[in-house]
């Protein structure tokens, strides 16, 4: 097997619960996403943008779609005879087969498939964040500063630090310290979950903390503390493009909408493009009644309703008469004739009947319907 600089692994295995219906039958990084994309496909694009072909997708919840989604990797040119995507479900050992008990038990049990391509560096990253990034830029940081593990950082509001991971640093951005969701941060720097280790650093880390019965297992609990209090050199990367983690219905809801306003993600530039495996669907078709204002229509949809402010996704039917305010319309939704829809996200493939109203426009923004899924 070709040896690699660097190999990336990401965690794609959370249930997501927190977003509710969305994630009922379907992984997190599987959910519809900007019309045409899925949430993955970000993290996806940023690894080939960044000269990176080889990546472990490590999965334990739902994963039909995302398996069928992700297939040989050709749509975001990883299909290459030295490398790819590789989707790493848990397994059965001699021992007897467990689902991953955190993040780096996760990496731990997929050693073998990184030894197989014995990399300088492996890159962690989490299937559920919006951003584009350049990790080769990062990479070329964590060598100049000789880390054994780099860790980007991203400012985020005093207020909502003790939402995230907390790093305090010196005057060479040297990591000093790190909280894992400290009540009283002081720092404002915020991990993105996105790691660069040295390979025999972590490798040896993970094989001790999988010995720890005390353990969660988990990279902002254990392995990134263990390492800082073993002297290691950690260094912090300041990001400073756009990155949103869409973990929330609320954050997945504001990050679409955000989308058709003027941010730093720039979606649709071709500078760092986001590649997607959603390619097979005809043209969008506006029908003689259909009016559009200020939304984002993906191919295949037949519009025949008006659309304001909103996003409808890939082969979406929109009836007559009905309405739709920022509002998020997922993939193969159907929506009948005289509906009234705002500030609400329809699942994807769901039939919505003729006449029906949903949603509050002060109110919180509601997910309708169960996913309806064509395999």
């Amino acid at each position: 097997m070709k040896r690699k600089k660097c190999v990336a692994m990401l965690l794609a295995g959370g249930q997501g619960s927190r977003l509710g219906l969305l994630t009922k039958s379907i992984a997190k990084p599987a959910v519809s996403f900007g019309g045409k994309y899925r949430i993955i496909d970000f993290s996806l694009s940023n690894c080939v943008n960044s000269g990176i072909d080889t990546v472990g997708i490590l999965i334990q919840y739902k994963p039909l779609v995302l398996n069928r989604y992700v297939s040989t990797g050709e749509a975001w040119d990883m299909d290459v005879a030295e490398g790819g995507v590789y989707i790493l479900p848990p397994y059965a050992s001699q021992s007897g087969g467990e689902w991953y008990e955190g993040t780096a038990d996760a990496i731990y049990h997929n050693i073998d498939f990184i030894d197989m391509y014995d990399p300088d560096n492996v890159l962690i990253l989490s299937g559920d964040h919006i951003y584009k990034m350049d990790y080769a830029a990062m990479q070329e940081y964590h060598e100049d500063t000789e880390s054994d593990l780099t860790v980007s950082v991203i400012e985020v509001p005093m207020e909502e630090a003790s939402r995230f991971g907390i790093m305090s640093v010196d005057e060479k951005d040297t990591i000093t310290k790190f909280t894992e969701k400290p009540a009283e941060p002081d720092s404002n720097l915020a991990s993105m979950g996105v790691y660069i280790f040295s390979w025999k650093v972590l490798r040896k880390a993970l094989l001790e903390d999988h010995e720890d019965k005390d353990s969660d297992h988990d990279f902002g609990k254990n392995i990134i503390p263990k390492l800082l209090g073993e002297g290691k050199k950690l260094s912090a990367y300041r990001f400073k493009g756009y990155w949103r983690d869409v973990g929330t219905i609320s954050s997945y809801y504001e990050s679409q909408m955000e989308m058709m306003e003027e941010t730093d993600l720039h979606i649709f530039s071709d500078d760092m493009k986001i590649y997607s495996n959603n390619n097979t669907h005809m043209p969008l078709v506006i029908g003689p009644d259909g009016n559009i204002e200020e939304s984002l229509i993906s191919n295949g949809c037949d519009i025949n309703g008006t659309i304001k402010c909103s996003i409808v996704g890939s082969g979406a039917e929109i009836g007559e008469d009905t309405v739709i305010e920022r509002s998020i319309v997922l993939p193969d939704a159907h929506i009948g004739k005289g509906c009234k829809i705002v500030n609400a996200i329809i699942n994807e493939g769901v039939d919505v009947p003729d006449g029906e109203v949903i949603g509050d426009p002060d109110g919180e923004t509601i997910v309708y319907g169960e996913a309806c899924l064509s395999i």
